[in-house]
C-alpha cells in the first residue's frame, strides 16, 4: 500500500509518517505539506525501511495534489488550520482550507483512482452536549462553537457524501484534544500549552469556573495508532469513530502538570474562554472493533516534560 499523508509534517503527521513504518503492508509514503509552519525538521531521520517522497505543495492547488496522488492507494488527510481559538480572526481562510481543501483532496482522489481516505476530524464538532457525545447523534444536534469546528463538520459531510456515492471508501475519526510530543510539536492545545508555559516560567490563565468541566483528550500515540487501525479495514467505510484516551477535567490536568512543575503559576479569570464547555465523549464504538489505547495523561505529560528538561524555568 502506498499512503499519502497531507499535512504530513505537522504535530500528528510527523509522528504518523514514522509510526506507519512498522506496518508491513505499507511500501511507500508520500508527504504533502506546504511548509507554511517551516517544519523542515519533521523530515529529519525518517525510517530507512520505507520509500518516502516529499511533495512541497498545497491542498488548494490541484496541480500539487495531482503530483502527490501518483500511484497512491490511500490518503490520510491531516492538512488543516487547527487552532480553534485563532480561527475566529481568519474564519474565511479556515473555511477555504479546511472545507475547500477537503473538497479538492476528494476530487483528486477520484481522478487518480485512490481507494480510501481517512479523515481525522475533531470532537469539537459536538459543541455543547447534553449527556454523552456519541457518533450516532442526530447531526442537527451538533453545535460547533468555532469556525474551525464548523469547517471540520462541513468537511465530514463531504467525505460522507463521496463515500455514499461510491467515489471512495471514507472513514472519519473525531479526535479528542491532542497531547504528547512529536518532532513537529505544537503547543496551542491545553495540555501542551500548560506544560510549555510551566517549563518556561510563564503563568497560564484558566477560566475559574472551568476547572471542574470535563473535556475529551487524546494521547498522540493513540491518535496515530487509531489512524493506522482504520487505514486497512474496509468494514470501517462510511463510519465515524470517536477517539479519546480520556475525558478529564482541567483541574486534573493542572494537578498533573504541577506534579512536574511545583512552582507553576496559574492565573484564574472570570472571563469565559473559548470552548469551556463540559462534555463527555463516548469511544466504545472503536473499542468494539478491537482498538485498544496505550497512552495516558501522566505518561504523555512526563514525556513532553522530558523533551523540555534542558530548560530551567525562570519567572519572566
Amino acid at each position: 500500500m502506498h499512503v499519502l499523508v497531507t499535512g504530513g509534517l505537522g504535530h500528528i503527521g510527523s509522528q504518523l509518517i514514522r509510526y506507519l513504518s512498522d506496518n508491513s503492508r505499507i511500501r511507500a509514503i508520500t508527504i504533502l505539506d506546504n511548509l507554511s509552519t517551516q517544519r523542515y525538521a519533521s523530515l529529519f531521520d525518517l525510517p530507512k525501511n520505507l520509500e518516502y517522497t516529499f511533495v512541497k505543495g498545497d491542498i488548494l492547488d490541484s496541480n500539487d495534489l495531482s503530483r502527490a496522488m501518483s500511484d497512491v492507494d490511500s490518503v490520510v488527510h491531516l492538512a488543516a488550520i487547527t487552532n480553534a481559538e485563532g480561527s475566529f480572526d481568519i474564519s474565511e481562510q479556515v473555511q477555504s482550507v479546511n472545507l475547500g481543501g477537503t473538497k479538492n483532496v476528494l476530487q483528486s482522489c477520484i481522478q487518480h483512482g485512490v481507494k480510501s481516505l481517512v479523515f481525522p476530524s475533531t470532537t469539537s464538532v459536538y459543541g455543547p452536549v447534553s449527556g454523552i457525545a456519541r457518533e450516532d447523534c442526530d447531526r442537527s444536534d451538533l453545535k460547533p462553537q468555532s469556525p474551525y469546528a464548523t469547517s471540520k463538520l462541513a468537511a465530514e459531510e463531504e467525505v460522507i457524501s463521496a463515500t455514499e456515492r461510491g467515489d471512495i471508501r471514507g472513514v472519519i475519526l473525531r479526535l479528542g484534544t491532542i497531547f504528547g510530543p512529536s518532532i513537529g510539536m505544537r503547543f496551542h492545545t491545553a495540555v501542551n500549552k500548560f506544560i510549555f508555559y510551566a517549563a518556561t516560567g510563564r503563568s497560564f490563565t484558566v477560566w475559574s469556573e472551568a476547572v471542574d468541566l470535563v473535556r475529551p483528550y487524546l494521547a498522540l500515540e493513540d491518535g496515530v495508532a487509531a489512524i493506522e487501525f482504520v487505514l486497512s479495514r474496509p468494514e470501517t467505510t462510511g463510519q465515524i469513530y470517536n477517539v479519546v484516551t480520556l475525558n478529564s477535567t482541567i483541574d486534573q490536568i493542572i494537578n498533573e502538570v504541577r506534579s512536574n512543575f511545583p512552582a507553576a503559576e496559574i492565573e484564574y479569570t472570570r472571563t469565559r474562554l473559548l470552548n469551556q464547555v463540559s462534555y463527555h465523549v463516548d469511544d466504545s464504538k472503536i473499542r468494539a472493533l478491537g482498538f485498544s489505547y496505550r497512552g495516558n495523561l501522566n505518561s504523555g505529560i512526563r514525556e513532553t516534560v522530558e523533551w523540555l528538561s534542558g530548560l530551567k524555568a525562570k519567572k519572566l
